[in-house]
Order: structure tokens, then sequence, then C-alpha cells
């Protein structure tokens, strides 16, 4: 399963090799509310085919209707959308809140770069594409991390890397919701229960069909060593029984992903640490563990508890993103 970036950029190239005409429009700026972030990627082509979001619907149309009837003369060009309460209206952008997209027209020369972008996902590395805004040309380079795009009057950068996996072991009530909720927000959702009754009553009764989960039978240590170890990825236990969730702790804890999570109370949690302690764990490897998981609301009912493991997960995700483009600025200041 691709990151959404990743889809549309993949569909891309297949147009491109099939020299169907295409463009690439992207989010560069937004004030106020929005229904997209920055840095959101479509893609349209000749044919009238679409994949990707900016708004839900209507800027997506428009943009469309004015490329295939050939409106735009010069490329790369900057479209905004929102300026006023009765195009808000018209297109469905809330009140006082408008867009800036970036239109590229996306030449058969380009295939090198699309090949060599869709590569760095697929073996889930980032890569920089830096746009000269009066040429078209491109660079791209390697990137330790996504950080927000970066749009000024001769360039445009963004950073592509791959989507986030989130490998959550126990397959239960709280497992379906995160299922569910995560694979709206473009996490990869991996869940993983070494009891097969387990994860076939998981599979009947408690998965959405729809949220394109992948259950995994097998030891959560394995699991998480081939599924779960790189800078994107994420572990999260909620079975409530040491026997399965340490032995996914203690592995995850010193690899290189991203954030280590684990359900459980207060006192839960400090009878788990003192578990892994006498498990040999550094205290460094112990201080990454994110526990109690998620974000303090009060949450009591499993959708509540996703709400507020995905809300702790966005926080640390940005915070993340800042700090990259901080150090950024800092080296090129």
């Amino acid at each position: 399963m691709h990151s959404l970036d990743h889809q549309v950029l993949a569909t891309l190239q297949d147009w491109v090799e099939r020299r169907i005409p295409a463009w690439l429009c992207t989010i560069v700026a937004t004030h106020g509310s929005s229904p997209r972030p920055a840095g959101s990627l479509m893609a349209c082509n000749q044919l009238g085919q679409v994949v990707g979001s900016l708004s839900g619907g209507c800027v997506e149309d428009d943009l469309l209707n004015k490329l295939q009837s050939g409106d735009f003369s010069r490329y790369p060009r900057l479209e905004t959308y929102g300026l006023s309460a009765e195009e808000n209206a018209r297109l469905g952008l809330p009140c006082g809140g408008y867009l800036s997209v970036l239109v590229e027209q996306i030449p058969d020369s380009a295939l090198p770069d699309l090949v060599q972008i869709n590569q760095a996902l697929s073996q889930r590395r980032c890569i920089e594409r830096k746009l000269d805004l009066a040429t078209g040309n491109v660079q791209l380079k390697a990137a330790e991390s996504i950080r927000p795009v970066q749009l000024d009057e001769r360039h445009f950068v963004q950073v592509y890397g791959p989507g986030y996996t989130l490998l959550l072991v126990g397959a239960g009530q709280i497992a379906g919701c995160l299922a569910a909720m995560a694979g709206m927000m473009d996490y990869r959702v991996l869940v993983t229960d070494p009891r097969a009754d387990k994860l076939d009553d998981f599979r009947l009764h408690i998965l959405e069909p729809s949220s394109g989960c992948e259950c995994i039978l097998g030891m959560p240590d394995d699991v998480v060593r081939s599924r779960a170890s790189d800078p994107f990825s994420i572990v999260i236990t909620l079975t409530h029984d040491p026997r399965i969730d340490d032995m996914a702790l203690m592995e995850a804890l010193t690899l290189g992903n991203f954030y280590v999570g684990a359900l459980g109370s207060a006192r839960t949690t400090e009878n788990r640490i003192e578990r892994l302690r006498q498990l040999q764990l550094s205290e460094d490897h112990i201080a990454r563990l994110h526990a109690p998981v998620g974000l303090a609301i009060g949450s009591k009912t499993a959708p509540e508890i996703a709400v507020a493991i995905l809300a702790e997960l966005t926080l640390i995700r940005r915070a993340r993103e800042k700090a990259a483009a901080s150090r950024i600025a800092s080296l090129e200041a």
C-alpha cells in the first residue's frame, strides 16, 4: 500500500510512460481554513483522469476544465482559489480560507525524475524536488526527513517521503478503531497477533473492510523486526498481556523506528518499565517508550483512545517537520 503522494506520483509516471499529456498540481500555500494542507498533490491528464486531492471536488474540476481547454499558456504557474466569498461558495471552500496551487505541465523528459522519485519512495527514503519557477527545471537530491514545503520568488522545494506504517500489536476493539481512523489519515496499518483465534475474530467481527488494514499472524518481535523498523514506522502494543507486549517492545525500542507506544495505566506502565529493565534494556532505549500511549484527554472508550493516540502522533509528526525546517533554515542562513 503506497502513501497518497506515492499513488499520485506513480500514476503520473505511468501516464508519462504512455505519453498521455499530464499535469501535476501542488498546494503551495494556504490561508485560514483549508480542506487540504500545503504539499497536497493532484495529478490529472488530457483524458480527464484525476488522482489525488486538493479540495475534495470543485477546485479539482475547475483546474481540469482549464487545463483541458488550454486556458493556460505558461507553466509553471500559480493559481489562487478562494479570494472572494462568492468564489468560496462556488468552490465549496471554507469561509475566509484560500489556497494557492502550483500547476506544472509534465513533459516526456520528466520520466527519469519520476522514476527516481518513485524508486526512493518504494525504498522508504525521502527525496527533495527543487523546481525553478522561471524555467521549469528540476533538481533532485536525497533528504533526511520530510519538512514543510518552501516557496520563494525563484524556487519551490518539496520533500516527498514514504507513508508512515502503523503496526498495532493486539487484534481487538481499539486496533479496529485505530485501523479505521488511521487509514483515513494516510497511515499504512498492520495488525499483528500471535493468537490465531483473536486474529480470526478481528477479521470477521471488528475490522472494517474499507480500512485497508493488513493482518499478520506471527510472533510480535519477528513482525516488528521485518515490518516496522525504519524511521517511518510506529509500533503500539495493545494486548495488556506482558508475554506479547513486552516481546514487541523489547525489539521495537532497540530499532530506528519513529515512535513506540504501549497502552495501559500509569501503574501498568511502571510495572512494564521495571520488567524491561529486568530484561536488560538500557535506560536510553526505555526512554523512547511513550506510555501511557496517547494524549491525556480523559479517553475511556475504544474510539476515544484511538483519537488520543492519533492526536499524539499528529502532534509529534508536526513537531518533527518544524524542527527539520528550522535545521535547514539555520544551515542556509
